[in-house]
């Protein structure tokens, strides 16, 4: 870090705090601060639909996904377009026709007060989980890399995004979702372009991926009806499906993105417009991340990207283990390089070279073995140590090879993702605490001033909560993924709950709420038996499914539960 890069980075964090504070100042009703008064446009409603999905998670861990596992990852997303649809048509309506605050309030509507807690608190539980891991995520990666206190930037990080969240509410994160976006993007397409400047001369954009696809990291597509796979067409077609839908139709730090919208229509189009760009932008980082990989397969790649990784195993018995698999990882990267840049000449002269292919795969298990025997080593040396690296592969890039200034700005973009996903999770949950707990449980009648502070208070508590996860939490694997696997959890069960409330009116009140308790209850369950207890990669089912799974229970168990009610009833 050089001090052009400091500059650009406090600059650019300073002028998103306040210019969101001094923008959206001074809301005097809860329309305005929970719904912005109802005046948000449609570009802006999708802008912020997407800013709120793309943590910094998604900058930190999707092109280390697509350095280790390639372009599959993009299918999670397949279901996401189909989702918006079914969204546009059914939820949006129903929401701004009841001029609810909240989604859950349809649900007191439709059935009752237990049932509109459950679901809030189910939202709560995951959201709140969620909210945290999105502060600790950058958090602990940018420590390690560059040396900074842990907690020290969890309380920075948090304390810039609730200064803004606390003063402006929905208008504020909507507001400065637009400045971060533009700063993420704008970072993003840099980065990718320095990328392809820093290749070999006779690298052309073109040999880059034909090199990935020589790798085994261009398989976009996987129509197989293997369970045991996290990504194919079939799981993101179902499990991303129900998953997209529930995130963007019940969570309410995504509903609250579109109730503010000006109108329907208005609400519609910015969920349309996400859905036509979601899939693309997800598909460039991760071709950002490919482009990573090809850049190392010309430069010095470490066998593990974690750095705590390396401290700890320099500190053990298995140090000279360690230190073998190194010596011979340069060697395999070596003759990597060299064959990899014959086979580049021949297809510059339009040859196909298959012994030199052959090769080159066989290089690569080479150095994927490697690989997985230092994370054994690792494993052994600090059992508490995480030994996934795939979330360290892009900060490495930016921190080792970006020009000055740039590091700047990419740190920039990370930490704004934080600051985008984080506001509005921190924002929906004040809302969803005030209006569904706080507010449908006090007996007398508050003033709308009274509620507005009750907001800024609940907003600066749950800040204050994710600070405390972040500062306590411990990262996982992939982080990314991870995330979704919270989603996926509880996502399922309250989406039940929805698609009942929709379309199912034969259902009532006491049916819905036993068939969710069970949902998530087998839910939990089978993610322990199914998924949990395997190590990763190794799990007897994909996480996606639970989505699916917990509909299906949710919406059986809750109509042969109304159906004995019934028979009970007409036998009496």
């Amino acid at each position: 870090m050089q001090t052009i890069d400091w500059v650009v980075l406090i600059i650019t964090l300073l002028f998103i705090v306040f210019y969101g504070a001094w923008r959206t100042k001074g809301s005097k009703n809860v329309q305005d601060y929970i719904l912005g008064n109802n005046e948000t446009p449609w570009y802006t409603v999708g802008i912020s639909v997407m800013a709120t999905q793309a943590s910094a998670i998604t900058f930190l861990s999707t092109p280390g996904q697509a350095f280790n596992d390639g372009m599959g990852f993009v299918q999670f997303y397949f279901g996401l377009p189909l989702a918006m649809i079914i969204i546009c048509i059914t939820f949006i309506p129903i929401y701004h026709r009841l001029k609810v605050y909240t989604v859950y309030e349809f649900l007191e509507q439709r059935f009752d007060l237990k049932t509109r807690s459950l679901a809030a608190i189910l939202f709560l539980i995951q959201r709140g989980f969620s909210t945290g891991i999105t502060i600790y995520a950058p958090a602990i990666v940018l420590s390690s890399i560059l040396g900074w206190n842990l907690n020290l930037m969890n309380i920075v990080i948090g304390i810039l995004i609730i200064i803004y969240t606390m003063t402006g509410g929905t208008r504020a994160v909507n507001v400065t979702q637009k400045q971060q976006m533009f700063i993420i993007m704008s970072g993003m397409f840099i980065a990718f372009f320095i990328i392809l400047s820093l290749l070999p001369e006779e690298v052309t954009f073109n040999n880059a991926l034909q090199i990935a696809g020589v790798n085994d990291k261009m398989n976009i597509l996987d129509f197989s009806f293997d369970k045991e796979k996290r990504y194919t067409v079939w799981t993101g077609l179902t499990g991303g499906l129900f998953l997209a839908l529930s995130y963007f139709g019940t969570d309410q730090s995504q509903a609250q993105r579109y109730l503010s919208g000006k109108s329907v229509r208005e609400s519609q189009m910015g969920l349309v417009f996400n859905a036509l760009l979601k899939v693309p932008m997800q598909f460039f980082i991760l071709l950002v991340g490919i482009m990573v990989y090809v850049f190392f397969q010309f430069q010095a790649v470490p066998i593990n990207f974690n750095p705590n990784s390396k401290a700890s195993i320099e500190k053990s018995i298995y140090a000279k283990d360690y230190k073998n698999l190194e010596g011979q990882l340069v060697e395999v990267a070596s003759e990597k390089k060299q064959v990899t840049l014959a086979y580049v000449n021949q297809l510059n002269i339009e040859t196909d070279n298959k012994v030199l292919k052959n090769r080159i795969i066989s290089l690569g298990e080479k150095e994927k073995t490697l690989r997985e025997n230092a994370k054994v080593l690792i494993s052994k040396a600090n059992q508490k140590n995480k030994t996934t690296d795939s979330d360290y592969v892009f900060i490495h890039f930016i921190i080792n090879y970006l020009p000055k200034g740039f590091i700047g700005l990419l740190l920039a973009v990370i930490i704004c993702a934080a600051m985008s996903s984080t506001a509005a999770g921190i924002n929906s949950l004040a809302s969803t605490t005030v209006i569904d707990i706080y507010k449908r449980n006090i007996k007398e009648e508050k003033s709308d001033a009274h509620y507005v502070k009750a907001s800024k208070r609940f907003t600066l508590l749950w800040g204050l909560i994710a600070i405390l996860f972040a500062c306590f939490g411990t990262l996982f694997e992939n982080l990314i993924q991870f995330v979704n696997i919270i989603g996926s959890i509880f996502y399922g069960t309250i989406l039940g709950i929805f698609l009942v409330a929709f379309y199912v009116k034969y259902v009532k009140a006491q049916a819905i709420f036993w068939a969710a308790v069970f949902s998530q209850l087998a839910i939990f369950l089978i993610y322990y038996f199914a998924i949990y207890i395997y190590p990763s990669g190794k799990e007897q089912l994909s996480y996606l499914w639970l989505n699916f799974i917990g509909v299906v229970i949710t919406i059986i168990v809750g109509v042969t539960i109304q159906y004995f009610n019934n028979y009970r009833e007409n036998k009496v």
